[in-house]
Parts: structure tokens; C-alpha cells; sequence
């Protein structure tokens, strides 16, 4: 029998290993998985490369394993924002490597690793310095720059209810990067609030299929995601 529920979001994260690709969903706070994060800041894995949307808030964002100190390169569209304080310290000393893509960009290399699609050309960033120092082709007339795409080792994403194959519904604004972040990883772990018996979610809603979720976890009702970091 199927069955991809983990007991709970510590042993979900307990296989990341040093130096791992993470894909991170969300947009600010919606659809964030904020519990899983919390988890690997116990957990610790360390020289991580995180790609996510943003760095979100100190007490349940990526900027958390950014303050402790887990993370060796982010690849995200909106580095900076009140809790970037962390972020900003490590990149003047240069103990961390960040890489901004264009939002619409980093949503397409995404897809495009889950696709199977190596590279593309894209207009965007031509003529400006997230372009310079990339393969260029003029197509139609116009300047396109080379993206690679981007695949994780693991993706942590959060959805609204699973059924126990991993099959996926997420609701309304959680269908940001979490679906196309599913597709990209080797092991995708996604914590939800809700587990149903197969058969219990509409057909019609499931966003992300079973073939690409590997873990579930159903998210803790209590002190949902806030993560305390020291330094």
C-alpha cells in the first residue's frame, strides 16, 4: 500500500545532506512551508544552495537558515525586505553567494528542470546586468539571453490537502512556485493541513499528482512554523 505520510516534519528532513539544492515554495507567506524549515534549522544541514521566490521573515523563512548560518548560496528574485539584516551582513563579508533571477525567469528555469528542458532564451534581463556575461541570440529582431534551467535535491513545499499517494489541492494563492518546485526535485516533501483517504479530493482540484510528491506531513496546529535562531 501506498503510503508517503512521514510521522512528522523532523524525520521528513532527517536524509538533507550538506551542500544540497533546496527548492523552497511560497510567495512572502502564502503557501510558504514554514514547519519544514523549521525542521531542517533543528536538523542543520549546512552549505546549502536554497532557491526560493524570497527570504521571508526571520522566525519562519528561508532568512532563517540564512541566520543559521546554513546556507552557502540563494538564488531568489527578492533578496532584500525587513528581514534581510542576516543576508545582507554574510554577502559584505562574503560568506554567501546570492543570485537574483527575474520572478518570471526563476518561475520558468523551474518548470523547465521539472520539464526536462536544459536551457531556454528569454528576453528578459537582456540589455541589463542580471544579462551580462550570458549567451545571447537575437531572435525576431530582439536580444533573448540563455537561462539554465534548475533542478533541487529536495523540494519543501506546502499544499492544503493530500490523500496518502500525495496526490495535491492547494488553496488559492498556494499555487505559487509549489507546483512547479514539485516537479524539480529529486525528493519532494510537501507539509499540508489536511490528510484525506484516496478518493477523498475532487479530481478536478488536484494541482500537483502523486508521481511527483515523496513525502507528506500534516502540519502541527500549535506555534505553526516559528522557528527561534540565535546569531
Amino acid at each position: 500500500m501506498i503510503q508517503k505520510r512521514f510521522e512528522n516534519t523532523a524525520k521528513a528532513v532527517a536524509d538533507v545532506h550538506d551542500g544540497a539544492t533546496l527548492l523552497v515554495g511560497g510567495f512572502g507567506g502564502s503557501g510558504l512551508p514554514s514547519q519544514l524549515i523549521a525542521a531542517l534549522v533543528v536538523q542543520g544541514a549546512k552549505n546549502l544552495t536554497v532557491v526560493s521566490n524570497n527570504i521571508g521573515a526571520v522566525s519562519d523563512g528561508v532568512a532563517a537558515l540564512i541566520s543559521n548560518n546554513q546556507v552557502k548560496k540563494i538564488i531568489c528574485s527578492f533578496p532584500v525586505g525587513p528581514h534581510a539584516d542576516d543576508l545582507i551582513a554574510r554577502l559584505q563579508k562574503n560568506t554567501i553567494e546570492l543570485e537574483i533571477a527575474p520572478q518570471g525567469t526563476l518561475a520558468e528555469r523551474i518548470r523547465a528542470g521539472g520539464a526536462g528542458i536544459p536551457a531556454f532564451y528569454t528576453p528578459t534581463a537582456a540589455h541589463t546586468e542580471l544579462g551580462e556575461g550570458k549567451e545571447s541570440r537575437v531572435f525576431n529582431g530582439r536580444l533573448h539571453i540563455l537561462e539554465h534551467a534548475i533542478t533541487g535535491d529536495f523540494a519543501f513545499i506546502k499544499g492544503h490537502q493530500a490523500d496518502r499517494w500525495g496526490n495535491l489541492v492547494y488553496n488559492k494563492t498556494q499555487r505559487n512556485f509549489n507546483p512547479v518546485m514539485a516537479t524539480a526535485a529529486r525528493i519532494t516533501i510537501a507539509e499540508v493541513d489536511e490528510i484525506v483517504e484516496v478518493g477523498g479530493l475532487d479530481p478536478e482540484n488536484i494541482a500537483t499528482p502523486s508521481v511527483f510528491v515523496h513525502r507528506l506531513v500534516k502540519l502541527e496546529a500549535v506555534n505553526e512554523g516559528r522557528v527561534e535562531v540565535n546569531g
